[in-house]
C-alpha cells in the first residue's frame, strides 16, 4: 500500500492533474529494483472498483518493483490512456484489457457455475493485449451494456431497502452509489460500489458494525470479527466492504442478463479488435484470499468438458491466478492449456488497499511462461 498522502495527489478527480502530480512524485521517488518476475496483468483501478486511480495504480506496481502492471477494469477500458501514459512516465511497460461476464449461451456451460459465484451460466472474461489503436472501439461495445447494468444495480438498491431500511438505513443510487464510481467518465458500477455505499451509512449510522450485521443476519467469522475490532485502520470501510459482498451480495443479488454479450459476440469482437480472450479459471475455493468470496464449488468437477467448450467456441487462451489455487489445480489447468493449446496469462486481481501487487508464486520456474507471455501481450498491443 503506498503512502496515503501520494495516494491523495493521485486520486484527485481529473485524469491531467492526476498524471502531472504523478511527474512530480515520480522525480522524488526512491523505487525499488525492478524484479523481472514480478508481473501482474489483473490490475482493477477507480474506472471499475479499487482504492487506485490508473495513475496511482501505476504509481503503487513501481513502488512493489514490478517490471509491467495491466489494467483489466470490469465492463470499461476507459483507464486504459492514462495507465498507458502514466507508465510511461514511471517507467514501467503496461498492458490493457478489460474484464467482462459472458452468456456461456450455445454451451453446455449455459447452465453450469463456471466462474462466477453469483451466477450460473455467465462467466468472466478477459480481453487482454488490446492494441491501443483499438481502445475505444472495444469501449464504445461495452457503454450502451454498462447503462443496462446501472438499471439492475438500481434494483439491486431497491432490494438493498428491503432489508436496511428497519434498520434504519437506506441507500439513494444518484446520491449514495454513482458518486463513488468513475461512471461519468466511462466507468463501470458493480457490486462493490454498491456495498462501499452500505458500508459507508452503517458507519455514520452510530450503529456498530457488528450490531448492524448481526441485526441483518449475517453470521462472522472469528477472523472477521478481528478485522472489525480494527477500527483505527485508514480503509476500514474495505473491511466491512469484504463482509457484505462475500456475505450480503447474494441476497440482494439481481441476475445479470442483457448487460452481458453472448460468447460468439466476445470471440468475434476480439477477432475485431486484435485482443486476447481470456477464460478466466478461478478453480473451487476453499477460503478466499481477499476475504470476499465464500467457500464454493466452481469448474474443477468438469473442467475437461469446459476447455472443450471453449475450444470449440474459439477461445484460444486462459487467465488465472498462481497464489490463489493449489499446486494440484494449476498443474491440472496449465496440462489442459498445453493440451489444447492455449496462452496462458497470469495476474491476481487488485481491488482493496491492503492487497500486494506482487504475486510472490511468480518466483516459482514453472511460471517462467507466463512472464513471456506478457510481454507477448505487450507487443501486440503496440502493433501499427
Amino acid at each position: 500500500m503506498i503512502d496515503i498522502s501520494v495516494l491523495n495527489k493521485l486520486n484527485v478527480s481529473d485524469a491531467s492533474e492526476r498524471l502531472e502530480n504523478l511527474r512530480s512524485l515520480v522525480k522524488d521517488a526512491d523505487f525499488p529494483a525492478v524484479i523481472p518476475e514480478y508481473i501482474n496483468n489483473h490490475i482493477h483501478t477507480t474506472y471499475s472498483f479499487s482504492p487506485y486511480s490508473p495513475a496511482a495504480a501505476v504509481y503503487a506496481a513501481r513502488a512493489e518493483g514490478l517490471s509491467t502492471a495491466g489494467i483489466v477494469d470490469h465492463d470499461t477500458i476507459a483507464g486504459a490512456r492514462e495507465f498507458i501514459e502514466a507508465g510511461k512516465i514511471a517507467g514501467i511497460p503496461t498492458t490493457v484489457g478489460m474484464e467482462c461476464r459472458v452468456r456461456m449461451t450455445g454451451t453446455s456451460l449455459i447452465n453450469r457455475r463456471t466462474n462466477n459465484p453469483d451466477q450460473v451460466g455467465v462467466s468472466y472474461m478477459t480481453f487482454q493485449g488490446v492494441p491501443h489503436r483499438n481502445i475505444e472501439k472495444l469501449d464504445s461495445f461495452f457503454a450502451p451494456l454498462r447503462e443496462k447494468r446501472n438499471e439492475r444495480n438500481r434494483a439491486m438498491v431497491s432490494n438493498i431497502n428491503s432489508v436496511t431500511a428497519d434498520l434504519g438505513i437506506t441507500l439513494d443510487f444518484d446520491d449514495d452509489v454513482l458518486p463513488l464510481s468513475n461512471a461519468a467518465h466511462g466507468g463501470s458500477v458493480t457490486e462493490r460500489h454498491l456495498m462501499l455505499a452500505l458500508s459507508r451509512k452503517i458507519l455514520k449510522s452510530g450503529k456498530s458494525p457488528e450490531d448492524f450485521l448481526s441485526e441483518a443476519g449475517i453470521a462472522l467469522s472469528e477472523g472477521q470479527r478481528k478485522k472489525l475490532a480494527e477500527t483505527g485502520d485508514p480503509f476500514y470501510e474495505y473491511t466491512l466492504l469484504g463482509i457484505l459482498k462475500g456475505s450480503f451480495v447474494k441476497r440482494i443479488f439481481v441476475p445479470a442478463a442483457d448487460e452481458c454479450p453472448e460468447l460468439h459476440e466476445v470471440v468475434s469482437l476480439a477477432d475485431e479488435v486484435g485482443a486476447v480472450l481470456c477464460y478466466a479459471y478461478l478453480g473451487d475455493v476453499s477460503e478466499s484470499v481477499t476475504g470476499d468470496k465464500a467457500a464454493q464449488k466452481f469448474e474443477d468437477s468438469y473442467l475437461e468438458e469446459l476447455f472443450s467448450e471453449l475450444y470449440d467456441a474459439g477461445v484460444r487462451a486462459v487467465t488465472y491466478m498462481p497464489t490463489r489455487n493449489t499446486t494440484a489445480q494449476l498443474e491440472r489447468v496449465r496440462a489442459l492449456c498445453d493440451s489444447y493449446d492455449m496462452m496462458q496469462v497470469s495476474g491476481e486481481d487488485i481491488n482493496s488497499p491492503s492487497q500486494s501487487f506482487v504475486i510472490r508464486a511468480m518466483e516459482n520456474p514453472m511460471f517462467s511462461n507466463l512472464i513471456d507471455s506478457t510481454w507477448r501481450l505487450i507487443e501486440n498491443e503496440n502493433r501499427p
